[in-house]
């Protein structure tokens, strides 16, 4: 009868150490998920954060050509209408 008891016991005790065994190695796995997923986060926030590269660096330069186009834009329109003005006040004085 003891020898029953310890035998259960010997069983129910390698059968914990088994899971155990597994519960390690699924946190091993959650690990280097979790590296991997930090690496990742690192990469996203280099694309839209790096000075020179990112998105906000793009967009700054968007923006940028967006105002020297809208001034050039300005300019030549405002040439445009004056050349035409001239040539009308022109053409009617002569």
């Amino acid at each position: 009868m003891a020898s029953d008891d310890n035998t259960a016991t010997a069983v129910a005790l390698a059968e914990i150490a088994g899971k155990f065994d597994i519960m390690l190695q699924n946190i091993e796995a959650l690990r280097g998920k979790q590296d991997e997923m930090a690496e990742h986060v690192a990469q996203i926030r280099d694309a839209v954060y790096h000075p020179y590269r990112g998105l906000y660096a793009r967009l700054r330069d968007v923006e940028s050509w967006k105002r020297t186009y809208s001034r050039v834009t300005w300019i030549v329109i405002t040439a445009i209408v004056g050349l035409t003005a001239t040539a009308a006040y022109t053409s009617i004085i002569s």
